[in-house]
């Protein structure tokens, strides 16, 4: 595992980080897990969208100062990942409709990091000012 000031950053060691633009190429993702929230509408102008991101970030960052404080291990968060698909396939390749967009949003949590960390790290967000989605919030421990 690479680490840069004892911090870990997947971005440099897990390859699925890595594309490079414009190289299209076959790789092998690793199951991970992830914290998610799904959502629907165009991510620029809808309000689900932001409060979302805004769900997910306080929990990330809970979850890297509880691994760093009581289990000696400390990560960037990843990068925010995103699915995107539509019920009508047109309004979202050819019509670029994205009002009728769904999306599921992302961040990779790692492996060490357990359900109970999880929930723990959802309770704390809740304490204090708790994002609008963050009930919609879900750990998702192995997906492939």
């Amino acid at each position: 595992m690479t680490t840069t000031d004892d911090k870990t950053d997947f971005k440099k060691t897990l390859d699925a980080y890595r594309a490079r633009r414009g190289r299209f190429r076959m790789l092998d993702v690793p199951a991970m897990q992830y914290l998610m929230i799904d959502g629907h509408g165009d991510p620029n102008a809808s309000p689900a969208f932001t409060a979302a991101v805004e769900a997910l970030y306080p929990v990330a960052y809970r979850l890297k100062f509880a691994s760093k404080r009581d289990l000696g291990r400390d990560y960037v968060v990843p990068p925010l990942e995103g699915l995107w698909w539509a019920e009508d396939m047109a309004s979202f390749t050819t019509a670029r409709d994205k009002s009728r967009w769904d999306w599921t949003l992302m961040l990779m949590v790692p492996d060490w990091i357990g359900g109970p960390m999880v929930a723990a790290a959802v309770g704390h967000a809740a304490a204090k000012r708790p994002p609008a989605r963050l009930e919609q919030v879900r750990h998702v421990d192995d997906l492939r």
